[in-house]
């Protein structure tokens, strides 16, 4: 490291940096400093001891004449991963260690500290000022996990306790926009006199082709619309190993939802989300599904940093660890240090992506340009971010730009792009489409909607006897509450109905109606995604609770996104909570075919509408007549799926992006699944719950499945 202080400025830069360790935990009890929250966190007192540690093992043992350790036990309690140290405590263990008490630990740091000082007096030699700076530069990390630690610690309890109502929150600001990076053969990393870490050099030279990226981090805002467009749902954005380690994940890792919207965990306590904050604590497999949602990709490490040193970045160090596409290796060149301080970092190059900047958990001063953080992929307790970034040379009319509305383009870009080009069919429903679908529903072909009803006539009594008195009946994806006038006639006893949809003009409507006829009941409508997780509205918490999931809609889910539903309805409904679910069964495969395919032609015109939609707000170029429509069943996944097949080979073009069709080549819309009633059991049991009571209606066979 090589650089010189003055022993003063020794002096005092290690008393301002012990002297902060402790004033991080002044206002904890000595049981917040006991506990650990999970594996990756450690307990705050074991980091003052490790940190403490530090100092004895690698200066005062090696450095201070006739030293003597405070207590030998300590290097086997207070080791972290230094196997040239010897044995250690485990790490997920580390909240076992009740003894040594706090005051023996602040003890332990005053004997270390009276010893620092006057090795400081005596020793001026470089070995000592590197390992020095190595040491403080060591404390200030741990300064950060401490509060990270604690935030963790304090957001796993109940009573959601505050580490300081002071604590300042990182700034919002305005949207991010694009700043072109002209590339080529560039240095990066730490060079000179300065401190940095081994793993920031050499500094070396990389070429970098032309790029975009974001000046600013994205936001909440944002991210809120990647959570609205089933962002946590959809395989298409995700890299396998995220798909499979984010199945119970629904937002960033201390979100909360209330009544009222999203609220977020943080040192200052629960607060509501600020949209135009930067999103953070989510992990690399959450930043680089977002980043596919966008159309654009996460920064290499190497163009973070050009980008930073030409000062195009905002947001640098002060709001968000961010992450890059690049993992943890060495730079060309590296040569792991020698000793037992040379298993610092080398050791960690693999398995773990880089981050850049720092975070406003940060000690100031602490971050450089070229400081390389490193996580597993899968972390998220750390304040992490992203920022985006993509390839120049590719059509900016084809990406939208961050914070730019992306729903609708990003989705059909991203599923043209792909092998099985696809479309989510939530987008059929334009105004046009939507008056289709009830044209549908009146076909002879298109038995769901009435065989459904004809059912749930039939087992109204049966149902009500199931539901106790007083009961608050909640309803997934309201709609005009058709089918629920069938129950609420039969169920005299429900005392509140909760209708949940996302159309608040559809809410609205259908209320006003449901309480002229039904003035004794109490109805507390809710406009928001029924798939995400919520509470009960205030006052209806003591009720028990009945949930009703009619239409088959269940099928519109990929298996992974039914098990996650269920499990919130069921956290919704809490113990003893009944669910209502009405589920299409498995038939002949002509009685689905003509159910979705109608001889009058209505659901291809439905189908092929969606071709036209795209023309008209995307600027695509689609012909619908060059397309077919086609229901196919796919018995291997027991569905129905809708198709638009291209009658020859063509090339479309949307938002200025070409995509070519082989003749023959389709466009999947839609997934309907069917199930056994076995199946559907199945089902259920993986998402908590048990089928208590199901009802078959004659054919074309449709159920009614309730759950408990």
């Amino acid at each position: 490291m090589n650089m010189t202080l003055p022993p003063d400025d020794l002096l005092k830069r290690f008393v301002s940096v012990r002297r902060r360790s402790e004033q991080l935990v002044e206002g904890l009890q000595p049981e917040d400093l006991a506990a650990q929250s999970m594996p990756d966190t450690s307990p705050l007192k074991w980091h003052l001891g490790h940190t403490t540690w530090f100092f004895e093992t690698f200066l005062l043992a090696d450095l201070l004449p006739g030293y003597r350790s405070f207590n030998v036990s300590f290097g086997y309690l207070f080791n972290s991963y230094y196997e040239a140290q010897g044995e250690r405590q485990p790490r997920p263990e580390r909240g076992l260690l009740t003894r040594p008490a706090l005051p023996e630990v602040l003890a332990y740091r005053r004997h270390v500290d009276q010893h620092m000082r006057s090795l400081l007096q005596q020793e001026r030699s470089g070995q000592l000022q590197d390992l020095l700076q190595l040491g403080l530069a060591h404390e200030e990390q741990h300064q950060e996990l401490m509060l990270m630690d604690v935030l963790h610690l304090f957001s796993r309890s109940p009573l959601l306790p505050v580490y300081d109502r002071a604590w300042p929150q990182p700034q919002a600001g305005v949207r991010g926009a694009w700043q072109r990076a002209a590339g080529g053969l560039l240095d990066i990393g730490e060079g000179g006199d300065g401190f940095a870490f081994d793993n920031e050099r050499p500094r070396h030279r990389v070429w970098l082709e032309p790029f975009d990226i974001s000046d600013r981090l994205v936001t909440n805002g944002e991210w809120l619309e990647f959570m609205a467009d089933g962002g946590y749902w959809r395989p298409e954005f995700w890299l396998s190993d995220g798909w499979q380690i984010s199945r119970d994940w629904a937002a960033p890792l201390y979100w909360q939802e209330e009544v009222d919207g999203w609220h977020e965990m943080t040192l200052s306590g629960l607060r509501p989300i600020d949209t135009g904050a930067p999103v953070t604590h989510i992990s690399y497999y959450e930043a680089s599904a977002f980043a596919a949602w966008c159309g654009a990709r996460l920064p290499s490490e190497a163009e973070w940093e050009s980008a930073a040193r030409r000062g195009l970045l905002q947001q640098v160090d002060d709001a968000a660890w961010q992450w890059t596409s690049s993992a943890y290796a060495a730079y060309p060149g590296y040569r792991r240090p020698a000793g037992a301080t040379g298993e610092y970092n080398g050791k960690f190059m693999v398995s773990q992506q880089v981050l850049r900047g720092g975070a406003a958990l940060t000690p100031p001063g602490h971050s450089r340009f070229g400081y390389r953080n490193f996580y597993r992929p899968e972390q998220r307790w750390m304040q992490s971010g992203l920022r985006l970034a993509r390839d120049a040379a590719r059509s900016t009319a084809a990406v939208p730009a961050p914070g730019e509305p992306a729903a609708f383009a990003a989705d059909v870009l991203s599923g043209l792009s792909l092998l099985q080009k696809s479309i989510p069919p939530k987008y059929f429903y334009d105004a046009r489409g939507s008056e289709l679908f009830e044209a549908i529903t009146r076909t002879p072909e298109y038995y769901p909607t009435r065989i459904e009803a004809a059912l749930l006539r039939r087992i109204a009594g049966e149902l009500a006897a199931q539901i106790p008195s007083h009961a608050a009946l909640i309803e997934f994806g309201s709609g005009a509450s058709t089918k629920t006038r069938l129950l609420l006639d039969a169920m005299p006893q429900l005392a509140a109905y909760v209708p949940i949809e996302i159309s608040e003009q559809a809410l609205a409507q259908a209320t006003r109606q449901l309480a002229r006829d039904y003035p004794a009941l109490l109805i507390v409508p809710v406009v928001r995604d029924f798939t995400a997780p919520m509470r009960m509205p205030p006052g209806l918490d003591h009720m028990p609770r009945v949930g009703f999931f009619p239409g088959s809609t269940i099928g519109n889910f990929e298996r992974r996104e039914a098990v996650r539903f269920l499990r919130h309805a069921r956290k919704l409904l809490g113990q003893g909570g009944r669910l209502i679910v009405g589920a299409d069964l498995v038939k002949d495969a002509a009685t689905l075919q003509a159910a979705y395919d109608d001889a009058g032609g209505v659901t291809a015109e439905f189908n092929r509408n969606l071709l036209l939609r795209m023309n008209r707000e995307l600027g695509a170029d689609f012909d619908p007549f060059r397309f077919a429509h086609e229901a196919r069943w796919n018995g291997a996944h027991s569905r129905m799926e809708m198709h638009l097949v291209s009658l020859a080979a063509q090339s479309v073009r949307v938002k200025g992006r070409s995509f070519s069709f082989a003749e023959g080549e389709t466009l999947h819309t839609e997934s309907s699944h069917k199930y056994t009633e076995e199946a559907f059991a199945q089902l259920a049991g993986q998402s908590g719950w048990q089928v208590a009571q199901f009802w078959r209606s004659d054919a074309p066979s449709f159920a009614i499945f309730l759950l408990t």
